[in-house]
Order: structure tokens, then sequence, then C-alpha cells
């Protein structure tokens, strides 16, 4: 995968305010201890402008922390060589005995919430699943962690993640339905466990019919949230999970 200057081997000398915490491999910088509120904001202040993006690392999943992840972003491709929809469309083809019904339209952003909001939304995300945890989230143990990434939606390519290698094994194809999802819908990448990522959406659909038209692209991009999920149809996975939704989770298999 092309990539920018990597700022993690001078993170010493960035100047950033950091708790403790550990350069795993070449991409990830992960914090010892688990995160508190506030702290995802902190990062989004300061660590962008040195070329690092903030991230929640689920360390205390069953299946194991990102030591015992296999990372390897030296196998991805770059998230801007393919084609959002192309990439869904192979997919749902793959899947589904009917025609790609296309993209969701992208609902209107006011242009002065189009920059403030997203981040806003992400922190508030991120807060939501550090604060009061009590084992029954869908994180077990979050960690802060910082990421050399332009894009949020790169953020899985760069450290080489492979959650969803039972459905596809160069994750950017995966960032390239994030960067769409990115521009119309406002998505952050806040969290990854082991085989799940969660996104924070600061425009997300708000009619039936909009959540409908995006169900079609959720079950692209991970048929296991319906097909193994408890809304195992796209018209009540819409309404249930999309649906003025503030965060989507995804899991693989």
């Amino acid at each position: 995968m092309a990539t920018l200057p990597n700022p993690l081997p001078r993170l010493a000398e960035l100047g950033l305010r950091l708790p403790p915490g550990t350069v795993m491999g070449t991409h990830l910088w992960l914090a010892d201890g688990q995160a508190a509120p506030g702290g995802w904001a902190d990062l989004q202040r300061t660590a962008p402008r040195v070329g690092l993006l903030p991230l929640l690392v689920d360390a205390g999943s069953a299946l194991g922390g990102p030591e015992l992840w296999e990372l390897t972003p030296e196998e991805m491709s770059y998230p801007g060589d393919h084609d959002a929809e192309e990439v869904l469309e192979e997919f749902w083809d793959a899947y589904r005995d009917e025609d790609w019904p296309g993209l969701a339209e992208a609902p209107h952003i006011p242009d002065a919430r189009h920059d403030a909001e997203p981040e806003a939304v992400a922190a508030g995300v991120a807060d939501s699943l550090v604060d009061g945890l009590d084992g029954g989230g869908p994180l077990k143990e979050p960690r802060l962690a910082l990421v050399p990434a332009r894009r949020s939606a790169d953020i899985p390519t760069v450290i080489g993640w492979a959650g969803p290698a039972n459905h596809e094994n160069d994750t950017a194809r995966l960032s390239a339905v994030l960067r769409s999802w990115e521009d119309r819908f406002g998505v952050r990448v806040v969290a990854l466990g082991f085989d799940t990522l969660l996104v924070s959406v600061a425009a997300p659909p708000s009619t039936l019919a909009e959540a409908e038209a995006l169900a079609a692209e959720h079950y692209a991009f991970c048929p296991d949230n319906i097909d193994q999920g408890s809304d195992p149809t796209l018209a009540a996975y819409a309404a249930h999970r999309l649906l003025n939704r503030p965060a989507w989770h995804f899991w693989w298999d």
C-alpha cells in the first residue's frame, strides 16, 4: 500500500501528551491501559497535525488483543485504486440472486457542519464505548491507539488489519467503501476488534426509504451482519440498525 511518511518512529519527538504505550509493528501505537472518556477527543485535537489519527482498539476480546492479530500492512493495496461501487456490486453479486440496486444517495449535510460534525460525533461515540463499561458492550477492553493515516477510512488498511479475512483478504477494498461512506455519511472509523469494526455516522439516513437503500451496501460490505444477525432481512436491518443511528457495527465470522 502507498503510504505517507510514518511519524511513529519519531513519536517521542512530536510533543504529544500520551499515556504510557507501545509502538506495535510499524503502523500502530497502543496505550498500555484502558481508555477513559475524553481521551479520544484529546488525541483528535493534537494528533492529526503530525499525521496520526486516533482509534480505539479492543484488547480484551476472547480472540485476543492486537499482539495476537496478524497485521500485514505490506500485503494491502491502496484504497484509492478501488471503486467503492464496483467493490460492493461484486460482493452483492456473490451473495444475492438479484440485481445490484446501486449506491444510496447521500443526505444533505450543511456546509457549516461538513467538516466539524463528523469529528464531534466520532468523539461522542468513542466516549460512549468507554464510559461506564460493564462488560456488556461491543468492546471489552478499549484502548487508545494512533495510526499514521490521512483518512479515517484508511486506518484498517494502514495497520494491515485482517478482521474481514473470510470475506475479503485485501482490506483496502473495504477502505474504499469506507471512503465513500466518509464522503456521503460523515463516517469515521472509531474502533477495531479482532474481527469487528465500529464507525461513527454524522449523517445517518433519516427516512426508512434512505435506510433501506443503504442496507444493500451494508449487506455487500458485511453479509454476516444480516445473515447471522438478529435482523435477518434488509428491511428489518434498515429499521433497527441504520435509521437515525450515530454508529454502525460490523462483524465478520
